[in-house]
């Protein structure tokens, strides 16, 4: 990896830190959704960097892809994942964090973070991704609580959010082993639940696959505003300023209807079991990792 990357990379890093930091102070009862991701994402923008992707406010059962739609009426309580994330000229920082506002999960939230430190700790080239698996599922277990066996951690990549390498939060068949150079999001998720996810139907983060020609404008206009996201994920209500909001959605479904488009639906806990989420970015060493959200 060059100078210049790694030093990018660790600007993300310092960026999402603070922001993460800064950020549980919006984490309060009856909050505004909407008000927390944009306050958070202002301040990603404040502090000199570019939204990764849209700010996940994920509340009970709801474990990963929930961005506050236009004028959301959802508000904060019970327990509450921020999945934030920043970029540098493309280079990725991605972060999360729980705060159980019930005062009812604190041994589930504790085990979670347990998970995160030990699979972290064992994050060096040549670590086999199962043995990462293998050590947060048996943390989390052993406190009495699953791992959410279907999501994963994940490499990044310059403009790449899910870039190749997969960290699995149990055991996996394969032997894939980490490298020298990598930088990967190790994110494990807990619940009192079934230990999976499912896909509800509503999405409001999308992804730009192509730039496919249409003959509506404001698809056009929508393809145009994407190029410079380079396909990092984007959340609709972004555009409602640039776009009148109805004709936005007709967009979306445009470009969606001819595969120009991903959308990412939100995801539930499988048994309507209770998330939590904690994650760090961290780029690997010759001799173990760094920490750049840290």
């Amino acid at each position: 990896m060059e100078p210049d990357e790694i030093e990018k990379y660790m600007k993300a890093g310092k960026i999402a830190s603070d922001v993460r930091q800064w950020s549980m102070g919006l984490i309060k009862e009856g909050a505004p959704a909407i008000d927390v991701a944009d306050k958070i994402e202002a301040r990603i923008l404040e502090l000199g960097a570019h939204i990764a992707f849209p700010t996940n406010v994920c509340i009970g059962d709801v474990a990963a892809h929930y961005a506050p739609k236009l004028n959301d009426k959802t508000e904060i309580g019970g327990v509450v994942s921020i999945d934030l994330g920043v970029h540098v000229d493309g280079f990725i920082a991605d972060t999360a964090y729980t705060v159980d506002l019930s005062g009812e999960y604190k041994k589930m939230l504790k085990a979670n973070e347990a998970a995160l430190s030990r699979a972290i700790s064992l994050v060096k080239p040549g670590v086999s991704v199962c043995e990462i698996g293998r050590a947060v599922q048996e943390t989390i277990t052993g406190a009495g609580f699953r791992p959410i066996e279907n999501l994963t951690g994940h490499e990044v990549k310059q403009y790449e959010l899910h870039a190749g390498l997969s960290i699995p939060n149990v055991p996996v068949p394969y032997d894939r082993r980490i490298k020298e150079g990598m930088v990967i999001a190790i994110e494990p998720f807990a619940t009192d639940g079934a230990g999976r996810i499912v896909e509800g139907k509503h999405a409001e983060i999308f992804s730009l696959i192509a730039g496919k020609p249409s003959r509506i404008p404001e698809s056009r206009t929508l393809i145009n505003l994407l190029q410079e996201r380079h396909g990092l994920p984007f959340a609709a209500h972004w555009y409602a300023k640039r776009i009148n909001p109805l004709k936005l959605t007709l967009a979306i479904q445009d470009i969606l209807s001819r595969g120009a488009l991903k959308a990412h639906p939100v995801l539930h806990e499988k048994e309507e079991g209770t998330v939590s989420q904690f994650e760090h970015t961290v780029m690997v060493t010759k001799d173990g990792c760094v920490v750049t959200t840290r």
